[in-house]
């Protein structure tokens, strides 16, 4: 069931997303090799905290035992934060969520460090790239198919494996709500998108195969053959005559000390 969204619960979920988006800016400053994954989590938490939120990971579902979701390299999402300390050829992807006014906020980037090669950093503006065109296709009159036949199309083109196990969704008062927006599917299928939707798109690429596999741990995923994967979100949020981007990687990208989107081609 979706749970169509007022302009004024739209305004609050843009609040949720401007400490979101600090927040991302916060970790972006101190992503450099010899950092603890650990580290990156508690800043993030103490950042939520003090600017009156809620992180929407930290116990999610009872169990997440962390404010971000930290995957690094062949993880695709949901790793959790511990000791490792990040080296300069590691892509790292990081997943956080706020609560504020009793709405959450949800995005991610991943961030290339600065011993990343070439065909990963492809991978990686290959996938942002993705993330746009998944949302030119969100509006009135589409369906959710458009949105993930548009990533598909796109990214499976350059040999990369479509996640097919992990899909965006719905964001509200809830993390996650109806609908389900999957990275692949043909046009014209699926729920119709419609006035007052708000949702996250997500592309999750993988340098390999699409084929994922779960840890132990219940959470965190890794690509199957152990090649690297990339993952950016944004929330947008659906008008009659016009989509907004509610969730900004503008902060982080600012504070992020590598400039790499002007090398990755």
């Amino acid at each position: 069931m979706v749970h169509y969204k007022t302009d004024s619960d739209i305004q609050l979920i843009k609040q949720s997303a401007q400490v979101l988006a600090r927040t991302h800016a916060e970790v972006a400053k101190v992503i450099k090799p010899g950092v603890k994954t650990k580290t990156l989590n508690k800043i993030a938490e103490e950042y939520i905290r003090d600017h009156n939120g809620i992180p929407s990971f930290l116990n999610y579902n009872g169990s997440f035992p962390a404010s971000l979701c930290i995957s690094v390299n062949d993880v695709v999402v949901h790793g959790i934060p511990n000791e490792y300390q990040l080296k300069e050829t590691d892509v790292v992807s990081i997943d956080c969520g706020v609560l504020l006014n009793g709405f959450h906020s949800d995005s991610a980037y991943t961030y290339p460090l600065e011993g990343v090669n070439a065909e990963v950093l492809r991978l990686l503006d290959r996938t942002l790239h993705s993330l746009y065109l998944g949302i030119e296709q969100a509006k009135v009159g589409n369906r959710i198919g458009d949105i993930g036949f548009a990533v598909q199309n796109y990214v499976e083109q350059f040999g990369y494996g479509v996640v097919r196990e992990l899909v965006g969704h719905g964001v509200g008062k809830k993390l996650h709500e109806d609908p389900e927006v999957p990275n692949y599917g043909k046009r014209g299928r699926g729920p119709k998108i419609e006035h007052g939707m708000v949702f996250a798109i997500e592309p999750m690429i993988n340098m390999g195969t699409k084929k994922v596999v779960q840890e132990k741990d219940g959470w965190t995923i890794r690509t199957q053959d152990k090649k690297p994967s990339a993952h950016f979100e944004h929330m947008v949020a659906i008008y009659k005559d016009r989509t907004e981007i509610l969730t900004t990687h503008e902060y982080l990208e600012e504070s992020y000390s590598f400039k790499w989107r002007n090398k990755s081609r």
